[in-house]
Protein backbone atom coordinates (compact mmCIF):
# COMPACT_ATOMS: atom_id res chain seq x y z
CA UNK A 1 0.00 0.00 0.00
CA UNK A 2 0.91 3.55 -0.72
CA UNK A 3 2.96 5.34 1.88
CA UNK A 4 1.70 8.79 2.59
CA UNK A 5 1.00 9.90 6.38
CA UNK A 6 0.79 12.87 7.99
CA UNK A 7 3.61 15.04 9.58
CA UNK A 8 3.28 15.80 13.53
CA UNK A 9 0.53 18.49 13.71
CA UNK A 10 -2.45 19.46 12.51
CA UNK A 11 -3.57 17.08 9.18
CA UNK A 12 -3.94 19.51 5.77
CA UNK A 13 -6.70 18.48 4.41
CA UNK A 14 -7.35 20.44 0.38
CA UNK A 15 -10.22 20.12 -1.77
CA UNK A 16 -10.02 17.53 -4.19
CA UNK A 17 -9.40 19.62 -7.33
CA UNK A 18 -7.72 22.61 -5.37
CA UNK A 19 -5.56 19.88 -4.14
CA UNK A 20 -4.61 18.98 -8.07
CA UNK A 21 -3.92 22.29 -9.19
CA UNK A 22 -1.90 23.46 -6.43
CA UNK A 23 0.00 20.27 -7.35
CA UNK A 24 0.21 21.32 -10.59
CA UNK A 25 1.23 24.72 -10.29
CA UNK A 26 3.87 23.73 -7.97
CA UNK A 27 5.54 21.37 -10.21
CA UNK A 28 5.31 23.46 -13.06
CA UNK A 29 6.81 26.50 -11.69
CA UNK A 30 9.49 23.73 -10.29
CA UNK A 31 9.99 22.51 -13.91
CA UNK A 32 10.51 26.28 -15.28
CA UNK A 33 13.19 27.28 -12.51
CA UNK A 34 15.43 24.16 -12.90
CA UNK A 35 14.81 24.53 -16.95
CA UNK A 36 16.21 27.95 -16.34
CA UNK A 37 19.12 27.11 -14.09
CA UNK A 38 20.54 24.46 -16.55
CA UNK A 39 20.09 27.10 -19.40
CA UNK A 40 22.20 29.29 -17.65
CA UNK A 41 24.77 27.19 -16.25
CA UNK A 42 25.19 25.83 -19.75
CA UNK A 43 27.62 28.30 -21.48
CA UNK A 44 29.61 27.68 -18.37
CA UNK A 45 29.61 24.55 -18.54
CA UNK A 46 29.47 23.20 -21.82
CA UNK A 47 31.06 26.73 -23.26
CA UNK A 48 28.52 27.14 -25.76
CA UNK A 49 27.01 30.46 -26.88
CA UNK A 50 23.64 31.56 -25.88
CA UNK A 51 22.54 31.94 -29.41
CA UNK A 52 23.38 27.89 -29.73
CA UNK A 53 20.65 26.94 -26.96
CA UNK A 54 17.92 27.45 -29.39
CA UNK A 55 19.07 24.59 -31.92
CA UNK A 56 20.17 22.47 -29.08
CA UNK A 57 16.85 22.25 -27.79
CA UNK A 58 15.61 21.93 -31.08
CA UNK A 59 18.28 19.40 -32.07
CA UNK A 60 19.82 21.27 -34.30
CA UNK A 61 22.90 22.23 -33.37
CA UNK A 62 26.34 20.96 -34.56
CA UNK A 63 28.39 21.89 -31.28
CA UNK A 64 30.20 19.46 -30.16
CA UNK A 65 28.27 19.26 -26.69
CA UNK A 66 25.45 20.09 -27.97
CA UNK A 67 24.02 16.75 -26.61
CA UNK A 68 25.83 16.83 -23.25
CA UNK A 69 23.73 20.24 -22.87
CA UNK A 70 20.82 18.82 -24.00
CA UNK A 71 20.91 16.03 -21.54
CA UNK A 72 21.76 18.17 -18.75
CA UNK A 73 18.64 20.60 -20.04
CA UNK A 74 16.78 17.15 -19.06
CA UNK A 75 18.65 15.91 -16.16
CA UNK A 76 17.73 19.32 -14.16
CA UNK A 77 14.85 20.04 -15.96
CA UNK A 78 13.60 16.95 -16.56
CA UNK A 79 13.74 14.84 -13.61
CA UNK A 80 15.06 17.19 -11.02
CA UNK A 81 12.31 19.74 -11.44
CA UNK A 82 9.91 17.06 -10.58
CA UNK A 83 11.57 15.89 -7.66
CA UNK A 84 11.64 19.13 -6.66
CA UNK A 85 8.59 20.68 -7.21
CA UNK A 86 6.99 17.32 -5.65
CA UNK A 87 8.98 17.72 -2.54
CA UNK A 88 7.97 21.44 -1.90
CA UNK A 89 4.33 20.55 -2.72
CA UNK A 90 4.57 17.49 -0.02
CA UNK A 91 6.28 19.15 2.73
CA UNK A 92 4.91 22.97 2.55
CA UNK A 93 1.55 22.70 1.03
CA UNK A 94 -0.16 18.55 1.60
CA UNK A 95 2.13 18.66 4.32
CA UNK A 96 2.29 14.97 4.09
CA UNK A 97 5.54 12.19 4.83
CA UNK A 98 6.57 9.52 2.58
CA UNK A 99 8.21 8.02 5.36
CA UNK A 100 12.14 7.01 3.99
CA UNK A 101 12.73 4.74 6.69
CA UNK A 102 9.47 2.75 6.27
CA UNK A 103 9.56 2.45 2.06
CA UNK A 104 13.65 0.95 2.61
CA UNK A 105 11.95 -1.00 5.51
CA UNK A 106 9.22 -2.60 3.04
CA UNK A 107 12.28 -3.97 0.72
CA UNK A 108 12.85 -7.28 0.10
CA UNK A 109 16.34 -8.87 -1.07
CA UNK A 110 14.61 -11.96 -3.24
CA UNK A 111 12.22 -8.79 -4.12
CA UNK A 112 15.04 -6.92 -5.59
CA UNK A 113 16.62 -9.79 -7.37
CA UNK A 114 12.66 -10.62 -8.81
CA UNK A 115 12.42 -7.39 -10.03
CA UNK A 116 15.12 -8.23 -12.74
CA UNK A 117 13.32 -10.80 -14.45
CA UNK A 118 9.57 -9.10 -13.57
CA UNK A 119 10.74 -6.19 -16.09
CA UNK A 120 13.01 -8.23 -18.79
CA UNK A 121 9.83 -10.20 -19.17
CA UNK A 122 7.42 -7.17 -19.16
CA UNK A 123 9.31 -5.39 -21.48
CA UNK A 124 8.85 -8.55 -24.30
CA UNK A 125 5.66 -8.53 -23.44
CA UNK A 126 4.81 -4.80 -23.98
CA UNK A 127 6.18 -5.19 -27.15
CA UNK A 128 2.63 -6.24 -28.11
CA UNK A 129 1.16 -2.67 -26.77
CA UNK A 130 4.54 -0.80 -28.47
CA UNK A 131 3.11 -2.83 -31.76
CA UNK A 132 -0.72 -2.35 -30.99
CA UNK A 133 -0.18 1.76 -30.20
CA UNK A 134 2.47 2.44 -32.92
CA UNK A 135 0.04 1.08 -36.25
CA UNK A 136 -2.94 2.54 -34.55
CA UNK A 137 -5.22 3.81 -37.26
CA UNK A 138 -7.79 6.72 -37.12
CA UNK A 139 -11.33 6.34 -39.22
CA UNK A 140 -11.34 8.97 -42.69
CA UNK A 141 -13.65 11.40 -40.72
CA UNK A 142 -9.89 12.02 -37.79
CA UNK A 143 -7.97 12.17 -41.02
CA UNK A 144 -6.34 15.26 -39.77
CA UNK A 145 -6.20 14.31 -36.18
CA UNK A 146 -4.38 11.72 -37.59
CA UNK A 147 -1.97 13.84 -39.33
CA UNK A 148 -1.36 16.23 -37.00
CA UNK A 149 -0.31 12.98 -33.97
CA UNK A 150 1.54 11.97 -36.37
CA UNK A 151 3.69 15.10 -37.60
CA UNK A 152 3.89 15.54 -33.50
CA UNK A 153 5.28 11.98 -32.84
CA UNK A 154 8.01 12.93 -35.84
CA UNK A 155 9.24 16.26 -34.33
CA UNK A 156 9.80 14.09 -30.60
CA UNK A 157 10.87 11.48 -32.67
CA UNK A 158 13.53 13.27 -34.21
CA UNK A 159 14.68 15.09 -30.47
CA UNK A 160 14.45 11.64 -28.94
CA UNK A 161 16.84 10.11 -32.05
CA UNK A 162 19.25 13.34 -31.64
CA UNK A 163 19.40 12.79 -27.81
CA UNK A 164 20.16 9.18 -27.91
CA UNK A 165 22.54 8.90 -31.17
CA UNK A 166 25.70 8.85 -28.16
CA UNK A 167 29.35 9.69 -29.91
CA UNK A 168 31.16 7.62 -26.98
CA UNK A 169 31.25 6.17 -23.64
CA UNK A 170 30.54 9.45 -21.53
CA UNK A 171 27.54 10.23 -23.72
CA UNK A 172 26.33 6.87 -22.88
CA UNK A 173 26.93 6.98 -19.08
CA UNK A 174 25.10 10.69 -19.01
CA UNK A 175 22.16 8.92 -21.22
CA UNK A 176 22.13 6.49 -18.33
CA UNK A 177 22.25 9.38 -15.80
CA UNK A 178 19.44 11.36 -16.99
CA UNK A 179 17.27 8.89 -19.10
CA UNK A 180 17.58 6.18 -16.11
CA UNK A 181 18.40 7.42 -13.42
CA UNK A 182 17.28 11.13 -13.25
CA UNK A 183 13.94 10.20 -14.69
CA UNK A 184 13.47 6.58 -13.01
CA UNK A 185 13.77 9.26 -9.43
CA UNK A 186 11.87 12.17 -10.21
CA UNK A 187 8.89 10.83 -12.24
CA UNK A 188 8.40 7.79 -9.58
CA UNK A 189 8.64 10.49 -6.56
CA UNK A 190 5.55 12.80 -8.08
CA UNK A 191 3.64 10.10 -10.13
CA UNK A 192 3.46 7.15 -7.63
CA UNK A 193 4.40 8.70 -4.41
CA UNK A 194 2.48 11.75 -4.40
CA UNK A 195 -0.43 11.66 -7.65
CA UNK A 196 -1.11 7.70 -7.21
CA UNK A 197 -1.61 7.90 -3.39
CA UNK A 198 -4.30 11.28 -3.72
CA UNK A 199 -6.12 9.49 -6.72
CA UNK A 200 -6.48 6.39 -4.26
CA UNK A 201 -7.76 9.01 -1.54
CA UNK A 202 -9.86 10.59 -3.79
CA UNK A 203 -11.79 7.82 -5.34
CA UNK A 204 -11.42 5.38 -2.63
CA UNK A 205 -10.41 2.49 -5.04
CA UNK A 206 -6.40 1.67 -5.46
CA UNK A 207 -7.28 0.27 -9.24
CA UNK A 208 -8.53 3.82 -10.04
CA UNK A 209 -5.80 5.48 -8.47
CA UNK A 210 -3.29 3.25 -10.35
CA UNK A 211 -4.75 3.57 -13.69
CA UNK A 212 -5.65 6.94 -13.47
CA UNK A 213 -2.23 8.19 -12.51
CA UNK A 214 -0.80 5.96 -15.17
CA UNK A 215 -2.91 7.40 -17.82
CA UNK A 216 -1.59 10.92 -16.86
CA UNK A 217 2.36 9.33 -16.50
CA UNK A 218 1.94 8.61 -20.11
CA UNK A 219 -0.10 11.85 -21.19
CA UNK A 220 2.30 13.88 -20.18
CA UNK A 221 4.95 12.74 -22.38
CA UNK A 222 3.14 13.53 -25.02
CA UNK A 223 4.09 10.87 -27.14
CA UNK A 224 -0.35 9.37 -28.42
CA UNK A 225 1.76 6.74 -30.36
CA UNK A 226 3.73 5.95 -27.19
CA UNK A 227 0.52 6.43 -25.03
CA UNK A 228 -0.77 2.60 -24.62
CA UNK A 229 2.89 0.95 -23.85
CA UNK A 230 3.50 3.86 -21.85
CA UNK A 231 0.05 3.35 -19.76
CA UNK A 232 1.22 -0.35 -18.98
CA UNK A 233 4.26 0.96 -17.81
CA UNK A 234 3.14 2.86 -15.55
CA UNK A 235 0.23 0.48 -14.07
CA UNK A 236 2.76 -1.82 -13.52
CA UNK A 237 4.96 0.49 -11.49
CA UNK A 238 1.72 1.55 -9.63
CA UNK A 239 1.14 -2.08 -8.48
CA UNK A 240 4.73 -2.83 -7.68
CA UNK A 241 4.12 0.02 -5.01
CA UNK A 242 1.20 -1.32 -3.58
CA UNK A 243 1.91 -4.69 -3.67
CA UNK A 244 5.36 -3.87 -2.02
CA UNK A 245 4.68 -0.62 0.15
CA UNK A 246 7.97 0.57 -0.84
CA UNK A 247 8.42 3.54 -3.50
CA UNK A 248 11.86 1.81 -4.03
CA UNK A 249 10.64 -0.32 -6.09
CA UNK A 250 9.36 1.01 -8.75
CA UNK A 251 11.95 3.57 -8.79
CA UNK A 252 14.31 0.57 -9.58
CA UNK A 253 11.92 -0.85 -11.97
CA UNK A 254 11.81 2.74 -14.03
CA UNK A 255 15.62 3.01 -14.03
CA UNK A 256 16.03 -0.52 -15.25
CA UNK A 257 13.15 -0.02 -18.32
CA UNK A 258 14.56 3.22 -19.23
CA UNK A 259 18.34 1.99 -18.88
CA UNK A 260 17.74 -1.34 -21.21
CA UNK A 261 16.29 1.25 -23.65
CA UNK A 262 19.60 3.50 -23.97
CA UNK A 263 21.84 0.72 -23.96
CA UNK A 264 19.82 -1.11 -26.70
CA UNK A 265 20.14 2.15 -28.74
CA UNK A 266 23.73 2.25 -27.82
CA UNK A 267 24.00 -1.63 -28.81
CA UNK A 268 21.99 -1.20 -32.50
CA UNK A 269 24.69 1.93 -33.12
CA UNK A 270 27.71 -0.48 -32.91
CA UNK A 271 25.99 -3.41 -34.98
CA UNK A 272 25.47 -5.19 -32.18
CA UNK A 273 21.55 -5.58 -31.90
CA UNK A 274 18.60 -5.08 -34.59
CA UNK A 275 16.94 -1.91 -32.71
CA UNK A 276 14.84 0.77 -34.25
CA UNK A 277 13.04 3.19 -31.92
CA UNK A 278 11.64 4.49 -34.89
CA UNK A 279 9.75 1.84 -36.89
CA UNK A 280 8.17 -1.34 -34.56
CA UNK A 281 7.20 -2.91 -37.78
CA UNK A 282 7.20 -6.48 -36.80
CA UNK A 283 5.94 -8.63 -33.78
CA UNK A 284 7.41 -11.50 -32.52
CA UNK A 285 4.51 -13.79 -30.71
CA UNK A 286 7.11 -15.93 -29.23
CA UNK A 287 8.83 -13.12 -27.37
CA UNK A 288 5.19 -11.58 -26.67
CA UNK A 289 4.50 -14.83 -24.77
CA UNK A 290 7.49 -15.81 -23.45
CA UNK A 291 7.79 -12.25 -21.87
CA UNK A 292 4.27 -12.93 -20.02
CA UNK A 293 5.05 -16.15 -18.72
CA UNK A 294 7.93 -14.94 -17.31
CA UNK A 295 6.55 -11.78 -16.36
CA UNK A 296 3.65 -13.77 -14.83
CA UNK A 297 6.31 -16.46 -12.56
CA UNK A 298 8.22 -13.22 -11.70
CA UNK A 299 5.26 -11.69 -10.21
CA UNK A 300 3.46 -14.29 -8.43
CA UNK A 301 6.79 -15.14 -6.21
CA UNK A 302 7.28 -11.23 -5.76
CA UNK A 303 3.83 -10.88 -4.25
CA UNK A 304 4.58 -13.79 -2.26
CA UNK A 305 7.48 -12.39 -0.87
CA UNK A 306 5.50 -9.22 0.53
CA UNK A 307 2.99 -9.28 3.37
CA UNK A 308 -0.31 -9.60 2.50
CA UNK A 309 -2.13 -6.58 2.42
CA UNK A 310 -6.08 -5.09 1.78
CA UNK A 311 -5.05 -3.42 -1.56
CA UNK A 312 -9.14 -2.42 -1.61
CA UNK A 313 -9.06 -0.53 2.18
CA UNK A 314 -7.38 2.50 2.64
CA UNK A 315 -4.18 4.22 2.39
CA UNK A 316 -1.88 3.67 4.70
Amino acid sequence: MEIYENQQGRPVIHPWLLSLVLLFLVVFGALLVTQGIAVALIPVLFDMPFEEILSVAAGNSQHENARMSLLFIQALGGGGGFLLGGWIFLKFIDKKSLNLPKQFANLRPGGLILLISLIGGFISFNSLFVYLNGHMQFPDAMAELERMLRAKEDELMQLTLFITDFANVNELLMGIFVIGIMAGIGEEYLFRGILQAKMHGYTGNVHLGIWITAAIFSAIHLQFYGFLPRLMLGALFGYLYVFSGSLVYPILAHILNNTFTVLMVYAAKLGMVDFDMEEPTELYWHYVLIGLAVFAVSARYFIQLHPKKEIDGKMA
